[in-house]
């Protein structure tokens, strides 16, 4: 029965991390005002057809902290990768000069980085969430465990163990957070 109780919360564990891990994807894609490639993770291109992540079709680089470059390796890519920056909804209008597609980051207003800002603390607020629920789902298992005869001191040592997890993802969410808001709102 202990096995059982340490596979489930090792699968809590899991979930925890994978919490963590799209919290950081979701923030890399929240601009502070400097260009970076991530801002483009998650854009897909139509290629022959099919959506493409825009990594495998063309090179992306950041020549200096407002421009974003974006190098297709076949030049008829150009047009579609216009089209999929359009689509996204960035805030950003493509410059095609028929070599590389430019992406010139404007500077961010007060009104802009406090909205980013909001954003960011409302990722943070899903990945809590998500967090919560796995808590939930553990504790009713440990809590049905113990009604099944595991040890009612041995159950609350693993409740115990489950919500310092718990605490410490959350403290990690938060420096996220932190750390983000920080980036943002430095000009």
């Amino acid at each position: 029965m202990i096995e059982e109780i340490d596979f489930q919360i090792a699968q809590t564990i899991e979930h925890f991390d994978k919490a963590i891990e799209h919290l950081a994807f979701e923030l890399n894609k929240i601009r502070a005002g400097k260009a970076s490639p991530a801002m483009l993770n998650g854009l897909m291109v139509e290629y022959y057809g099919a959506p493409t992540p825009l990594a495998q079709v063309a090179n992306v680089s950041t020549p200096d902290a407002r421009t974003i470059t974006i190098q297709p390796w076949e030049k008829k890519m150009l047009s579609a990768i216009e089209r999929s920056i359009f689509e996204a909804n960035l805030g950003i209008t493509p410059m095609n000069d028929g070599e590389v597609v430019r992406l010139m980051i404007p500077p961010m207003s007060e009104d802009r980085r406090i909205a980013m800002v909001k954003q960011a603390k409302q990722a943070g607020e899903e990945s809590r969430v998500g967090i919560r629920a796995h808590r939930h789902k553990i504790m009713d298992f440990i809590k049905k465990k113990v009604k099944d005869g595991f040890p009612e001191d041995a159950g609350k040592r693993k409740e115990d163990e489950v919500q310092k997890s718990i605490e410490s993802y959350m403290s990690k969410i938060d420096k996220m957070i932190e750390v983000k808001e920080k980036d943002i709102m430095t000009v």
